[in-house]
């Protein structure tokens, strides 16, 4: 979905019939400057849906950019009535996306120095994908597959359906995507890598059997450890010598972080 159309949907929501409360206050032809402010450490995400809200932007920074408490995000000015009505909207953005930034960023930042990726996943706002995604991305972590359509990932439910992990692969072998095969048994891993698998996932193991695994694997595929890998434990993870490692809480468990937007007329 278009910015343009995802920033209507929410202006719509929002606005209803109309602003009561600025349409009854704010004189029709009055005009003012609204300054966005940081109000904690944060790493900024969104400022491009601003062009979208406001005709006038004097002055933004840009996503990914790592803000402290009291930096200036943003100065847009126009009509009274325009920044006051549109001024939720545009905060709702930028705190759910900069807070998606900042955790993200915290992950990137935990795995510094072992080679290992960290990835997002679909784990995400229905809806707002794409703005989750590009705010995951300015935080420093990778972005993993957009949705179903543009990579093949084999999962447990999928080998129960498929028959099995050779039937599985048979049946994708073809396919010009991305491959990638979860496995969940030492059976299971055998049989990817006799089937050719060059991505393997391995989801819900201890950082001692993950090592473990990624020795007998050899360098033979790539790999993605995946399951309930929090902030504390990423970095031992990491360290296993995994190659990506998901983590869905970026997206999903993220929280909101503290902008306020200051008028001046």
């Amino acid at each position: 979905m278009p910015l343009s159309d995802i920033v209507k949907l929410a202006l719509v929501e929002d606005i209803g019939t109309g602003d009561a409360t600025t349409l009854a206050c704010v004189p029709d032809k009055a005009r003012a400057t609204g300054t966005f402010y940081a109000r904690q450490p944060l790493v900024v995400a969104g400022v491009e849906l601003l062009d979208e809200l406001f005709t006038e932007k004097q002055f933004s920074v840009q996503s990914g950019i790592r803000l402290n408490d009291g930096d200036k995000i943003a100065v847009v000015s126009g009509p009274a009535r325009l920044l006051l009505t549109q001024e939720r909207v545009a905060l709702n953005f930028l705190q759910r996306l900069s807070g998606v930034a900042t955790l993200a960023a915290k992950y990137a930042d935990a795995v510094k120095g072992t080679g290992c990726k960290v990835l997002d996943t679909r784990k995400t706002t229905p809806g707002l994908r794409a703005l989750e995604k590009a705010a995951a991305a300015a935080g420093g972590v990778t972005n993993h597959r957009a949705g179903l359509y543009d990579a093949i990932l084999i999962k447990n439910n999928h080998i129960v359906a498929a028959g099995g992990v050779r039937a599985a692969l048979d049946r994708v072998r073809d396919s010009s995507l991305s491959i990638e095969i979860e496995v969940r048994t030492r059976a299971e891993l055998d049989e990817a890598l006799e089937c050719g698998a060059k991505r393997l996932l391995l989801d819900n193991l201890t950082p001692e059997q993950a090592k473990d695994w990624i020795k007998y694997i050899a360098g033979r595929a790539a790999v993605e450890l995946s399951g309930g890998i929090t902030l504390e434990t990423v970095r031992a993870y990491a360290e296993t010598g995994a190659d990506f490692i998901s983590c869905g809480a970026i997206t999903h468990s993220a929280t909101a972080v503290d902008i306020n937007f200051r008028l001046e007329m």
